[in-house]
């Protein structure tokens, strides 16, 4: 008589190992347009291009997203969570500060943000023109952004904004630094040093916001 053999228990892999081929391919993809646009423009970049650098054939890329668009939507949904967190330190103007140095630092988070994912970015405001889900997670961000800065200026007692409209006011502001950052040569000219564009933004902001006088810092 045969004896039965043991059921022996096989351990369950570690979950990075359980992670499919599938898995695996979309991440290459992802990858593949992340390192791409460290090296050409997103308008240069081909769906052939794409699955070459990450090593999947073009039927492989279609069964994962419909097209590049779809997967810088990916990328840019990633991108803003990351930055919604570095808007967090956006913070008052503190009681010994002035409205430039406050002006100063609000350029300089803006700054930190486009140049932590500056390919990245530079796609994006050309991609929003076409494509309806990018333009929709940007908008979603910049509201967000425009929201947390008209809070603060709302708390300032010394903000002088020449506009009633605070919140269109400082959603111009925030398109004019964006465009600016991104080194658009609408805004910076061609082949120009941008760091006097970005002063210039300095100087929008304060006589936007404080009617372009350094008042004294606040008081408690």
């Amino acid at each position: 008589m045969q004896r039965s053999r043991a059921m022996t228990a096989v351990p369950s892999p570690p979950p990075e190992n359980r992670r499919s081929r599938g898995d695996r391919q979309r991440d290459a993809i992802i990858a593949a347009v992340r390192e791409l646009l460290e090296e050409r423009s997103f308008a240069d970049l081909s769906v052939s291009t794409i699955s070459e650098r990450a090593g999947v054939a073009r039927s492989g890329f279609y069964f994962y997203f419909d097209s590049k668009y779809a997967v810088l939507a990916v990328i840019v949904a990633e991108a803003m969570a990351e930055l919604d967190k570095l808007t967090h330190d956006f913070a008052p103007r503190e009681p010994d500060e002035s409205p430039s140095e406050f002006a100063k630092r609000m350029v300089g988070y803006a700054a930190v943000v486009f140049s932590s994912h500056d390919p990245i970015m530079g796609a994006c405001n050309l991609a929003r023109n076409t494509d309806a889900q990018i333009r929709e997670i940007m908008d979603d961000f910049q509201d967000t952004v425009v929201d947390k800065i008209v809070g603060l200026v709302k708390q300032d007692s010394g903000a002088r904004p020449v506009s009633d409209d605070l919140t269109a006011l400082v959603r111009t502001l925030t398109a004019v630094t964006s465009m600016t950052l991104a080194h658009d040569s609408a805004f910076v000219g061609r082949s120009q040093d941008p760091v006097a564009a970005v002063e210039i933004v300095e100087r929008l902001w304060l006589s936007a916001l404080w009617g372009g006088a350094d008042v004294a810092p606040r008081r408690n």
